[in-house]
């Protein structure tokens, strides 16, 4: 029965890239015989992350990013990529779990030195997130779901914006090193993998957009306030071709903090709701 069962997923597969393939044909796309990997690219990302209470249940999340991308006249960090606002209204249901609601405003650079296009376009976004933390022992497990709806453009003049959907699941944990909870001094390691599925008129068999593999060093300075960094690898289908995959090495440095404006006499124990 086991030998029947793993046939019919082997063949349901086939089918699957198949189907793919034919679809691509149909696009004028032609995909390589094997899988082909571009050459890794070196990437720094400065990141700031904001949760902001501003009621008993209620947080601001104000997150910036300035993503910098290297280029063959600028290697390693290279040239600012991206810049990143990202803001929602979150919603704390319960010490573990949360939920966030908001836009994204993603200003992207073009870091092609041999283009005569635009150097800068606009990226939209709207996005919602699903959080949900459990300790194990002295550490912290999270889970996160994050679903964006993207309107992206070319650099091209009078080039036209694509939809498309982001379905994202992240695993994070946060392990103490130093003591036996995380608490003000402790410095933690936190190992994470995140899938990210794009969906879309424009995807046709490029489903998988980024696989990203993450190994991150914090302190947490006090209870508002932590920082932290570490190196990603990230690999993941481009969209013009599914079969040709886009690699990347990237270092990632974090600020956290998480100010409470509101009253002393109605504040909440501290709760897992600033990652």
């Amino acid at each position: 029965m086991a030998y029947n069962y793993n046939n019919l997923l082997r063949n349901l597969l086939l089918a699957i890239i198949l189907a793919s393939g034919s679809l691509h044909a149909q696009e004028g796309e032609v995909l390589p015989e094997e899988s082909e990997f571009k050459e890794p690219k070196t990437r720094v990302w400065f990141n700031t992350y904001g949760a902001i209470r501003i009621s008993k249940r209620l947080y601001w999340d104000a997150q910036t990013h300035f993503r910098f991308e290297e280029t063959e006249n600028t290697p390693f960090i290279g040239q600012i990529g991206q810049v990143y606002n990202r803001h929602a209204l979150g919603y704390l249901y319960s010490k573990n779990i949360n939920f966030s609601l908001g836009g994204v405003l993603r200003i992207n650079f073009n870091t092609d030195e041999s283009s005569d296009d635009r150097n800068v376009v606009p990226e939209w976004r709207i996005w919602h997130q699903y959080q949900f933390a459990q300790p194990v022992y002295s550490a912290m497990i999270y889970h996160r779901i994050r679903i964006e709806h993207r309107w992206t453009q070319g650099f091209e003049e009078n080039s036209e914006y694509i939809f498309r959907n982001r379905w994202r699941y992240l695993f994070r944990a946060k392990i103490p090193l130093n003591s036996h909870k995380l608490e003000t001094g402790t410095v933690y390691i936190s190992p994470e993998a995140e899938v990210i599925m794009q969906s879309g008129k424009a995807v046709v068999g490029s489903v998988m957009e980024d696989l990203r593999l993450t190994t991150t060093l914090g302190y947490i300075l006090t209870p508002r306030l932590k920082i932290a960094g570490g190196l990603m690898y990230s690999q993941g289908q481009t969209l013009e071709n599914a079969g040709i995959f886009k690699q990347n090495w990237t270092m990632r440095f974090h600020v956290y903090f998480s100010p409470d404006i509101r009253k002393v006499k109605n504040k909440l124990p501290a709760i897992h709701f600033t990652d």
